[in-house]
């Protein structure tokens, strides 16, 4: 079963993504800030990360490059989350590697759609 990593700091979503991402099959772990979400990478690496830009402590980007610096994770496949549209946070997100973007809210099934494409093109 692959393993999902959320990271995001409001707790509703973080248990909507956890249910949502249960639901479709996953086993899922959590974190609340980038610290501890790369405390979790390191601890047990997930499959994938659904992360938020907005974090207490280092942002998401700081985290997304963390682990894109990091030969060991280069290649984890990596959705932020943000509630920020905007075209520069995107674009900012997919030249530091991300590997998809969405904008809350977001469809829960077109969300589950890009976890299960970007897991199956990492198998």
């Amino acid at each position: 079963m692959a393993k999902v990593l959320v990271v995001d700091d409001e707790p509703n979503i973080v248990l909507s993504l956890e249910f949502l991402m249960q639901q479709a099959g996953f086993d899922v772990v959590t974190a609340d800030d980038g610290e501890s979400a790369l405390a979790r990478v390191e601890e047990s690496p997930p499959d994938l990360i659904l992360l938020d830009i907005s974090l207490p402590g280092i942002s998401g980007f700081d985290v997304l490059e963390q682990l894109r610096n990091d030969p060991n994770h280069a290649r984890l496949p990596i959705i932020m989350l943000t509630a920020h549209g905007r075209e520069v946070e995107r674009e900012k997100g997919l030249a530091l590697g991300a590997d998809d973007y969405v904008t809350k809210p977001f469809s829960t099934q077109a969300l589950v759609e890009k976890v299960k494409a970007l897991l199956v093109e990492d198998a």
